[in-house]
């Protein structure tokens, strides 16, 4: 079992997306974990060749914790649309890459879920030692496609989802309130219990 993190442990995290980097941050501050990203230590992306979100997670923060000598935590998320069966899912960042971007991605999906806008975003996180041990945890937020794109905050597909509960969307509500009830804050808040020495306030 990976032995649990004491203030002052620094961890890596395995991400070179300097906005998910910023969230972590956020959410690692109360426990004095210093973090670092992939950035910082010019650690090279591995391909992200799993069947689903948390096979994705291990992949990038074995492949982080090898290289460094730290250990890292890695995330893997995605929106998953019910009205494409799915879709885009593990394949969220590659399928804004290859419509163009993020906002012709969110156009594409407001197009298809006109009728059924059902949606959630989902989220594995993965904390890997460099002696291979993981613990993989997994966060859900269920809610809908909005009509049209909403707010100035967050990233991603952030405008275009409503969550259950909430009239706004992700892009619409500040990070403390993103933080309650997010899709990597839910996964993270498990990985804590199992890891951290006390839960944050």
């Amino acid at each position: 079992m990976i032995r649990r993190l004491v203030a002052g442990t620094p961890l890596l995290i395995a991400t070179h997306n300097k906005a998910k980097h910023t969230e972590f941050i956020t959410l690692l501050a109360p426990f004095g974990i210093p973090c670092h990203s992939a950035t910082d230590i010019s650690l090279a992306a591995p391909d992200e060749t799993g069947l689903d979100f948390a096979a994705n997670a291990q992949i990038k923060a074995l492949a982080a914790a090898r290289a460094s000598g730290l250990p890292a935590l890695a995330d893997d998320s995605g929106l998953t649309v019910a009205a494409m069966g799915g879709a885009p899912g593990v394949r969220s960042s590659r399928f804004a890459t290859e419509v163009g971007g993020y906002r012709q991605a969110m156009e594409a999906i407001i197009i298809r879920t006109r009728n059924e806008p059902r949606a959630a975003f989902q989220a594995a996180i993965c904390l890997a030692t460099p002696a291979g041990e993981t613990a993989t945890y997994v966060g859900i937020c269920t809610g809908t496609i909005a009509p049209s794109f909403r707010g100035m905050y967050g990233f991603g597909y952030d405008p275009i989802f409503i969550p259950v509960g909430s009239s706004k969307t992700f892009a619409e509500i500040c990070e403390i309130e993103k933080n309650a009830i997010s899709h990597r804050a839910r996964a993270f808040r498990q990985f804590a219990v199992a890891h951290l020495v006390t839960a944050p306030c």
